[in-house]
């Protein structure tokens, strides 16, 4: 089973945003840093999955432990659903992924637990504004 660890960040809400992904993948370890432009902590939270899911999906991983310290998005990818409408399309991309896999766990961790996908998201938004 792949471990993968995603967060968001943004600097304002809305503002300038940036993804990190990192994952232990067979002995290996992944890092990624993608700016994002301008969007809110929570669309930035679901962007990073998306990156990561895209990521695992290129590198033919099929099993996944995805870790996030959002709650919003492990709760909305287990559910299926999210209440806020403006989440939808997020949601439905994330899904869309999520799906292709043949097996993939969601699981909210603390962000004390989260710190290499927290600095990596940092390090993107400095991209953003570099």
């Amino acid at each position: 089973m792949i471990e993968v660890y995603v967060d968001g960040a943004s600097a304002g809400n809305p503002g300038p945003s940036g993804a990190g992904v990192f994952i232990k993948a067979d002995g290996n370890l992944i890092r990624s840093s993608m700016p994002l432009g301008m969007l809110t902590n929570h669309e930035a939270e679901f962007e990073a999955l998306i990156h990561a899911l895209t990521l695992c999906n290129e590198h033919n991983f099929r099993t996944l432990s995805i870790r996030t310290d959002s709650q919003l998005v492990s709760s909305a990818v287990d559910n299926r659903y999210v209440k806020n409408k403006v989440y939808q399309p997020y949601l439905t991309r994330s899904l869309a992924l999520v799906d292709q896999f043949d097996l993939c766990f969601i699981k909210w961790i603390p962000s004390s637990k989260n710190k290499n996908a927290d600095e990596l998201a940092r390090k993107a938004i400095q991209l953003n504004t570099a």
